[in-house]
């Protein structure tokens, strides 16, 4: 069949990877796809132009269209092609939200019981600074709308938390800031668990965790993620199962319970707290740079899984593998990221980097003149698989190490937690 993959990031070329290595595959067209999917064809055309889409779907008999990112989902793009009769792996707008609003999530927990923090929700900044009065120091302070997985804010000191506030309301973080929501900081580890769903059925794949802060240590400003390892293992098998009776289920029964059924991959973010696992956000697409681990340990076929998701038939195939094996990813950025980020920097040696347990995956690359170049904030993911993290992590920063990027930077310490535990 042939397949259309909608994104130009790494996430999108690790699905794409994936994607080609399944039998069921004749082509994959990617819109508009990066220098490093040699195995599609890139294509110029517009996500938001949804017509388009279709008249792209129906003339080259797209079988299966794949959405990478979120802004499509929350645009709607699904409902538009399901409209078409065009099969579509993502949810609809309506169950987008889950991403698409935080406010959107946090009252579907409240409503169906699920463990998540304490919050308020308001449009204004009189209301949210007086409802700072009912939260202790330090506070988490959320943009409700997408902000490209920066529009978070803990705020350490009360004026720290005003400021916040008022940031997000003037702008800071552009349309996704005219509401905001307010909750309790909860203290724990994170983690990342994902399933996918057919609106009825919920197969679990695996747990990860992700590195948002720029720094070592995780100091400095959020970013869309650094660097990332799979699976979690302080997510145990019995906090598994907590998350898919506690927090899964009753979301994907609710949003069917309220006519908005969900399709497609559930990425929960999660802390693990003293009473157990609770809900930090959801987002309704593979995580950045969760999914190049995932698609680095999945043995089974992505697309059987993705095409049984979209048609409704989840139940009818068999649960999907991964290795017994640690994977981790090092995101290579461009100097100045994540606040502007300098582009055009030249990148030389990735082919030589790449071995059997090494994927390069690029995530922000062009071609200039010839040459590959930098074209964005985070530009290479580098992966390895390898017998645990400790070892994956040693493959992967040797990887980087080959790599001939002058203006990039990495985090030296992804995976530091689990190296930590797998020493003692």
């Amino acid at each position: 069949m042939n397949i259309l993959l909608i994104g130009s990031g790494g996430r999108e070329h690790a699905l794409c990877w994936k994607l080609a290595q399944s039998p069921l595959v004749t082509k994959i067209f990617a819109a508009p796809g990066n220098p490093g999917m040699t195995e599609a064809e890139a294509i110029s055309l517009n996500s938001t132009d949804h017509p388009a889409v279709t008249a792209f779907c129906h003339d080259k008999s797209i079988g299966l269209v794949v959405i990478g990112p979120e802004a499509p989902l929350v645009d709607g793009l699904a409902d538009s092609l399901c409209a078409a009769n065009v099969p579509v792996f993502g949810p609809s707008a309506k169950a987008a939200q889950l991403e698409g609003s935080k406010g959107f999530t946090k009252d579907l927990c409240a409503r169906s019981s699920i463990p998540t923090a304490a919050y308020v929700r308001t449009d204004n900044v009189p209301d949210a600074l007086a409802a700072l009065d009912g939260f202790s120091i330090p506070v988490v302070i959320k943009a409700d709308g997408l902000a490209a997985g920066k529009g978070v804010i803990i705020a350490e000191s009360r004026p720290d938390a005003e400021a916040a506030v008022k940031d997000m309301f003037d702008g800071g973080f552009g349309n996704a800031g005219t509401e905001v929501v307010i909750e309790e900081f909860m203290t724990g580890e994170e983690a990342s668990f994902f399933a996918v769903t057919d609106g009825i059925s919920i197969v679990p794949l695996a747990s990860a965790q992700d590195h948002k802060r720029v720094g070592d240590g995780d100091v400095g400003p959020n970013t869309g993620g650094m660097g990332a390892y799979s699976p979690a293992p302080v997510l145990t098998p019995e906090l598994e199962r907590r998350v898919m009776d506690e927090i899964l289920y009753p979301t994907v029964n609710t949003l069917r319970a309220e006519g908005m059924p969900y399709s497609g991959v559930l990425y929960a973010g999660l802390i693990l707290t003293d009473q157990g696992p609770k809900l930090i956000e959801y987002n309704a697409r593979f995580g950045d740079p969760e999914c190049q681990v995932l698609m680095m340990r999945m043995r089974s076929d992505l697309v059987e899984l993705m095409l049984a998701t979209a048609e409704g038939k989840l139940a009818d195939i068999d649960a999907p593998v991964f290795a017994d094996q640690s994977a981790l990813t090092v995101v290579m950025a461009a100097r100045g990221y994540p606040a502007t980020p300098e582009k055009g920097g030249v990148i030389g040696n990735i082919e030589a980097a790449e071995t059997d347990d090494i994927k390069i995956f690029h995530a922000g690359t062009t071609i200039k003149d010839g040459r590959l170049v930098a074209n964005g904030g985070r530009v290479l993911n580098v992966t390895a698989v390898a017998h645990n993290v400790t070892t994956a992590q040693a493959a992967a920063y040797k990887a980087v190490d080959a790599i001939n990027f002058p203006t990039g930077f990495t985090r030296s310490d992804i995976g530091w937690r689990e190296v930590e535990r797998e020493a003692s």
